[in-house]
């Protein structure tokens, strides 16, 4: 049987691309629906008319057998999936695709192709699913004699199972299918379900400190991560298996967001729990999202930790079939292992009844069922998993479609809110001449929430990356300008570069050179991200 391909230039499987004909008919549609964009859609550039250069490096024949060169391999790896990727793969353009694929059966090839290309003086990409959003994986080389790029996916297995403190070891190239599937048969979950769920593995969200779809209490995967091992350049890393530790700086949080700068992460113990059995989930109304953003505040502090709480704002629930456009929709929900949680849901709603929220049925369920989920639940949901593969069609009918998170205080929420909204708002109408930004709360803690914007505007076919580029500096200017963070759980990537060099302390930038030039000393690790060599 034939592998089943991921796309080389999009999100998904190549036999998930719609027709034309198909194309064209939701082309019709969505511009009926925005008031711009093209009906009819661009073909993308076919992997066969793609002409890649020569590769600069050949592997030794102890490695040729894991290894590979040939176009749609060294496509698929030379992108992530950012707006800017998927719009220079749609074209054909790969500026800097990897000379080498190799593809680990194990941690010894793993260290084995890495002792080659350092030694080749090559720069080393690992990857895991490909997701990227920033700009994680490619980029210039400087003076680097080729690129590398170690895909880790055949590093899938669940290896090892501690019922007794619900832990798990699980290699680094595992998918969120594919290690939930495994865990499973234990009666256990990680319980974290990035939108990228489908095809990032655990490597990149321990590299890239992703967030997970719940929104309160475990967040991060910072929270779940018990034990990291990765392989650099002068020998393994490997932290002690502890539940919790106050022995000076902790070398998990080194690895967690390191980009794959600081090594290649080949396996990690993870925090597992039982599999839930209990849920609740409610679609709760606002007269608009400030009223919703107060009940939000109210709840994130009032110690129930929803699973769920995503404050939509009236434009974005209208876009996604979750509204009508006159009201701000929060999606709550619980969910346990252990008891009812009514009375948390019903709690929940007493708060969102003090700020006026309303709501008309609720979804609950027991024995694993999802029960009876609110109509609106379910449209956003829909909406948000289908997401990434809609982005591809919107670059085909000509509308830029991007996003950016970040995450601010309480106190300063309501005038960093209208700032960026005012400013990102401004540049869209600026550059595109139409357009709009609208905002949910991915995230939500005691001391502030996280919103996540969404611009969808027309782009002018041919000159989407220099609209990009526009309108991406005057949102992340605003965001860093008015306090918060260039990205919550986007990682950095080079996209966020220039503004994550303003966000950090510069002492720090520092001391994290040093790290990386004692375990990277040529800096063939990433290059180009979070530091420069």
């Amino acid at each position: 049987m034939s592998e089943r391909r991921l796309k080389h230039w999009g999100w998904g499987y190549e036999d998930e691309q719609p027709s034309h004909a198909d194309l064209t008919e939701a082309a019709a549609l969505i511009t009926g629906r925005l008031g711009f964009g093209s009906t009819e859609p661009e073909r993308p550039v076919s992997l066969a008319e793609i002409t890649l250069p020569a590769p600069r490096l050949s592997p030794p024949r102890a490695l040729q057998e894991i290894c590979r060169s040939d176009t749609y391999d060294r496509v698929l790896h030379a992108y992530g999936r950012s707006y800017r990727d998927i719009v220079r793969a749609f074209r054909g353009r790969f500026d800097h695709p990897p000379d080498v694929v190799a593809h680990p059966r194990d941690e010894d090839e793993v260290l084995a192709v890495l002792d080659w290309a350092v030694s080749a003086g090559a720069a080393v990409t690992p990857f895991g699913g490909g997701t990227s959003v920033v700009g994680g994986l490619s980029g210039p080389l400087g003076d680097r004699t080729g690129l590398v790029s170690i895909d880790l996916k055949a590093l899938d297995r669940v290896l090892e199972v501690d019922p007794v403190s619900q832990s798990a070891r699980i290699q680094a190239g595992a998918t969120g299918p594919v290690l939930e599937d495994q865990l499973s048969e234990h009666g256990l979950t990680l319980r974290h379900f990035p939108q990228s769920f489908q095809f990032s593995t655990l490597g990149g969200w321990i590299a890239t400190r992703a967030g997970g779809h719940f929104a309160t209490v475990y967040t991060h995967i910072d929270d779940l991560v018990e034990s990291v091992r990765a392989l650099t350049p002068v020998g393994a890393w490997e932290s002690r298996r502890l539940p919790g530790s106050g022995a000076g700086v902790s070398p998990d949080r080194m690895l967690l967001g390191s980009e794959g700068t600081l090594g290649v992460i080949t396996e990690a113990w993870m925090r597992v729990r039982p599999r839930p059995t209990q849920r609740a989930s409610a679609a709760v109304q606002f007269d608009d999202f400030a009223t919703g953003a107060d009940a939000v505040r109210m709840l994130s502090q009032s110690g129930l930790y929803p699973t769920n709480c995503r404050l939509i704002d009236p434009g974005e629930a209208e876009m996604t079939g979750a509204g009508d456009g006159s009201h701000a929709l929060l999606v709550l929900g619980f969910e346990s292992a252990d008891h009812d949680v009514e009375p948390w849901m019903s709690r929940a709603l007493e708060c969102c009844s003090d700020h006026g929220g309303t709501w008309e049925r609720r979804g609950s369920g027991g024995s694993g069922s999802g029960g009876d989920r609110n109509a609106a639940v379910g449209s956003w949901r829909d909406a948000f998993l289908r997401a990434p593969y809609l982005r591809d069609t919107l670059i085909a009918i000509g509308i830029l479609s991007e996003t950016f998170e970040t995450a601010i205080t309480w106190d300063r929420f309501e005038e960093f809110h209208q700032t960026v909204l005012e400013r990102a708002g401004a540049a869209v109408r600026e550059v595109c001449g139409a357009g709009s930004v609208t905002c949910r709360f991915t995230h939500v803690y005691p001391d502030g929430p996280a919103p996540y914007y969404t611009i969808l505007a027309p782009a002018a076919r041919g000159s989407e990356l220099e609209q990009w580029a526009q309108i991406k500096q005057a949102a992340s200017d605003a965001v860093i300008d008015c306090g918060g963070t260039i990205t919550h759980h986007h990682a950095v990537g080079r996209d966020h570069r220039p503004w994550y060099d303003r966000q950090r302390p510069e002492a720090f930038a520092q001391a994290l050179r040093a790290a990386k030039r004692a375990v990277d000393p040529s800096g063939a690790l990433n290059p180009g991200v979070l530091i420069d060599p």
